[in-house]
C-alpha cells in the first residue's frame, strides 16, 4: 500500500509561466510539439494547468476547446501515482463544465497501457481507434519512436472521452 500523499495545488497556467513551459514541454515530449489526430500542437502555448507541491512543479495538463469538447492535449505527472494526474484531470473536467462543454476527450497510443488504465478508471471510455495513425504522426514529428512502452510497436491512436 502506498503512503498517503497530500494532493498538489493545481492552478491555471498564467502568462508568466510561459517561459518555463517551453523547456518543460521539450523535456517531456522530446520536442516543442505533440501530434494527435493529424494535428500539430505546441503545448507550451496552450491553456492548461500546473500542479505544484512544496513550490515545485509536479504536473502539467494542456488543453484546447473544440466545439462541445475540451480536448486534453498533454497530461504529465512526476512522479506518477502520487495523485497529481487525478488532480489535473479533475481541474480539466471542472473547466469543461464551466465552459459549457458536454465532454472531455483525449488521445493516447496503443502502447500506453498505464494511461489507458488511468483514464478508464476515471470514467473515460474508448470512443475511436485509428489504426496506423502513428505513422502519419511520425511524418509530422519524426522523433516518435517505432517501439513504445513495454516493447509494443507504436502504431495506433486511441481516442477516449467522458461526459461531463
Amino acid at each position: 500500500m502506498r503512503p498517503a500523499t497530500r494532493p498538489p495545488a493545481v492552478r491555471a497556467i498564467e502568462p508568466g509561466d510561459r517561459a518555463a513551459l517551453e523547456p518543460l514541454a521539450h523535456d517531456l515530449w522530446g520536442t516543442h510539439i505533440v501530434v494527435g489526430h493529424g494535428t500539430v500542437f505546441e503545448p507550451a502555448t496552450l491553456a492548461g494547468f500546473l500542479a505544484e507541491r512544496d513550490g515545485r512543479t509536479v504536473g502539467l495538463l494542456t488543453y484546447v476547446l473544440d466545439g462541445d469538447a475540451l480536448e486534453i492535449v498533454t497530461i504529465d505527472a512526476f512522479p506518477p501515482a502520487a495523485g497529481t494526474g487525478t488532480a489535473l484531470m479533475d481541474a480539466a473536467v471542472e473547466t469543461a463544465r464551466a465552459r459549457g462543454c458536454r465532454r472531455v476527450v483525449l488521445m493516447t497510443t496503443n502502447d500506453n497501457l498505464d494511461a489507458l488504465r488511468f483514464y478508464q478508471r476515471r470514467g473515460f471510455r474508448i470512443a475511436a481507434v485509428r489504426p496506423g495513425a502513428v505513422a502519419a504522426a511520425r511524418a509530422l514529428k519524426p522523433q516518435i519512436p517505432e517501439t513504445g512502452a513495454y516493447g509494443i510497436p507504436l502504431r495506433d491512436e486511441i481516442e477516449l472521452e467522458r461526459d461531463v
